[in-house]
């Protein structure tokens, strides 16, 4: 497979084809400012040579010029429901961690952590009952 391409910004690489309108809505969430103006820094992967990619192989295609501490995949699960709950992963840490976020508070884990504000933990912490992170 492909190595992802090199981005100053969070790559979101789209994983799942299955449905152009739910990437459509992804796309409209990702790039539409929050209530005080915050958009995410994020560069989209649309590339069908990613299709199916799992977390431990996008891993494996990251380049070395990638420096964002944030993976996005954009896969069955974002797809299949209306908040479209993006998988983020941590991928400097020694083991790499993973949360889910709704697209519409992607700019929040994004913004936060590029910055260094806060810590990866601190989204894992503030996840709901189901595992995904819809803001504080």
């Amino acid at each position: 497979m492909n190595q992802l391409p090199g981005a100053l910004e969070a790559l979101v690489v789209r994983t799942d084809f299955s449905a152009d309108g739910a990437w459509e809505s992804l796309r409209e969430a990702l790039f539409s400012p929050s209530k005080d103006g915050f958009l995410a820094n994020v560069a989209l992967v649309d590339d069908r040579r990613y299709e199916g990619l799992t977390p431990d192989q996008a891993l494996d295609l990251i380049p070395a010029e990638y420096q964002h501490p944030l993976l996005v995949l954009a896969d069955s699960v974002a797809v299949a429901s209306t908040e479209r709950p993006l998988l983020v992963v941590d991928w400097r840490a020694e083991r790499p961690r993973r949360v889910r976020v709704v697209a519409a508070e992607l700019w929040s884990i994004e913004n936060n952590l590029s910055d260094a504000n806060m810590d990866f933990e601190e989204f894992a912490d503030a996840v709901d009952d189901d595992g995904v992170f819809r803001g504080f």
